[in-house]
């Protein structure tokens, strides 16, 4: 059974995603839902943001978007989306 994608906060926004970059982070936050584990390259673990913190790394044309996630038993919570 899939857990549920919640956002943290405010509005949820689409960023400029290629259509590429967006099917690759369609695909990786359903792994995530599924319950699978995503270690590097694709997603690295953020103890300073804080417990069970993560960002998933999407390379797209000319950006790098990252996505805070956290992991909890009962959701992935997105807690923010932005390039780097």
């Amino acid at each position: 059974m899939d857990k549920p994608l919640v956002w943290l906060h405010g509005e949820v926004k689409t960023p400029p995603f290629s259509g590429n970059a967006r099917l690759e982070a369609g695909v990786l936050l359903r792994l995530l839902l599924r319950g699978e584990l995503i270690g590097m390259p694709r997603s690295r673990p953020m103890p300073t943001v804080g417990s069970r913190c993560h960002e998933l790394r999407i390379n797209d044309r000319n950006v790098s978007w990252r996505i805070i996630y956290r992991t909890d038993a009962g959701a992935i919570i997105l807690l923010e989306v932005f390039n780097k």
